[in-house]
């Protein structure tokens, strides 16, 4: 039977943090995630963190004492640590020390469904190794089981291995990425020339990204749509997932959920999601979704915008989502601008939403007259793709047609216009 796995947080607050608490509140909560229980907490207030040890002689006793009066088996840092900083703190404590990258790490590794994501996490993992080889084996020697050891294909073995082997490791798996990542490629592409508008959802893990898709797809179908897994938890998506929402008036587009960001989001995952997070750069609009109930909703907004700009998304247009504003008391659905307040698990303000997208990315579409004559009958298919058509009627010379689209799928039908100025507005 494993051990159950009881943990010592440990946190140091720099001068002018104001995110600190809300900080070791979430390596608590991510803790959890990976079944270890949280026993004790010891913070220090410092200027800089101490290079040997992270946190002061007298705090290193202090975690000794609370090692031993809570039986703990664990601790756990909130700061990505060095390797020297792992080697001496094992010695000193002589228990497990892990910190809040391999906790990340390891909750990835559970959650990896697909090859594409399993692969992504394994090459973080090793490129997060790699320098902390001496240090780790001494933590699997403690312990073979529980967090951070929880993916066998980068256990033990993996730590037997030299750090030459590790790298051709981390290049194979590299490569097997770069095909998935090519087809990835190949399919956004081919999206973008079917000219239907892309919008991503981003946010903060667990800010309910997943129940709000599956509320737009329900409420664009009108009946149960295959659901994307939604649960009260952080991660649940890892895999970018991708809907096609047809609205009333037959315009559509794609919505894409993929996954959530996180308070210090480890450098090495960031690096390994890129290509799936490259979604979200094609994106023609962005959903932010918001947890309006948390009263550090404003921290997660700008975690999620510094990583949107980490990976370089730009100038892409924007709407705030406040979701879960129904677990404050607050008025729903409310819209302001670019923003609309609603509850996706109660289904409310949905319709609000749908109307602030639609207004944003069919903002430039135009109503043409055209005549496609019989003969060119292929013409329709083909309009069928680029625009919406309104109304059809059929006369003597062809069909006469009143379309919707944007000017640049427009121009290919230009000669077919029945009046060249007449555009309907």
């Amino acid at each position: 039977m494993e051990q159950l796995q009881k943990a010592i947080i440990v946190g140091v607050k720099l001068q002018h943090q104001e995110d600190f608490d809300t900080s070791l509140m979430e390596l608590a909560e991510l803790a959890k995630a990976c079944d270890v229980e949280v026993v004790g907490e010891v913070v220090q207030n410092l200027d800089h963190i101490q290079a040997s040890h992270y946190i002061g002689k007298g705090k290193v006793n202090e975690v000794l004492r609370q090692i031993d009066e809570q039986d703990a088996n664990l601790v756990i840092f909130n700061d990505e640590l060095s390797p020297t900083q792992i080697r001496n703190l094992e010695a000193d404590l002589n228990c497990k020390v892990i910190d809040r990258t391999i906790l990340i790490l390891d909750i990835f590794a559970q959650r990896a469904q697909t090859k594409e994501a399993q692969l992504q996490v394994t090459v973080a993992q090793l490129q997060y190794m790699l320098p902390r080889l001496v240090g780790l084996r001494k933590s699997l020697g403690r312990q073979s089981g529980g967090v951070g050891t929880r993916n066998k294909g980068i256990g033990e073995k993996k730590l037997e291995l030299d750090r030459r082997k590790i790298e051709e490791q981390i290049n194979r798996l590299n490569k097997e990425l770069k095909l998935l990542v090519s087809q990835r490629q190949t399919q956004r592409k081919q999206r973008k020339k079917s000219g239907i508008p892309v919008v991503s959802l981003v946010g903060y893990t667990n800010a309910g990204k997943s129940t709000i898709m599956n509320a737009i797809v329900e409420h664009s179908q009108h009946t149960p749509a295959k659901q994307v897994f939604e649960k009260d938890m952080l991660f649940a998506t890892l895999e970018t997932v991708i809907r096609k929402v047809q609205l009333a008036d037959n315009k559509s587009f794609l919505l894409t959920d993929t996954v959530g960001f996180v308070n210090k989001l480890p450098h090495h995952l960031v690096k390994a999601f890129r290509s799936t997070l490259e979604e979200v750069k094609e994106a023609d609009l962005l959903i932010h979704v918001v947890d309006f109930s948390s009263p550090n909703y404003r921290q997660m907004i700008e975690v999620t915008n510094r990583v949107l700009k980490e990976i370089g998304v730009e100038d892409v247009p924007v709407i705030y989502v406040y979701n879960k504003a129904d677990m404050i008391d607050f008025t729903i659905p409310l819209v302001q601008n670019n923003a609309v307040t609603l509850s996706a698990q109660k289904r409310v303000g949905i319709e609000e939403l749908l109307q602030l997208i639609q207004e944003e990315i069919f903002k430039d579409f135009q109503q043409y007259e055209l005549l496609i004559p019989y003969e060119q009958d292929r013409l329709l298919a083909s309009l069928k793709q680029d625009a919406h058509i309104l109304e059809t009627a059929y006369e003597d010379n062809g069909a006469k047609v009143i379309v919707e689209c944007n000017p640049s799928d427009a121009k290919k039908y230009q000669p077919y216009e029945i009046d060249k100025n007449n555009i309907l507005l």
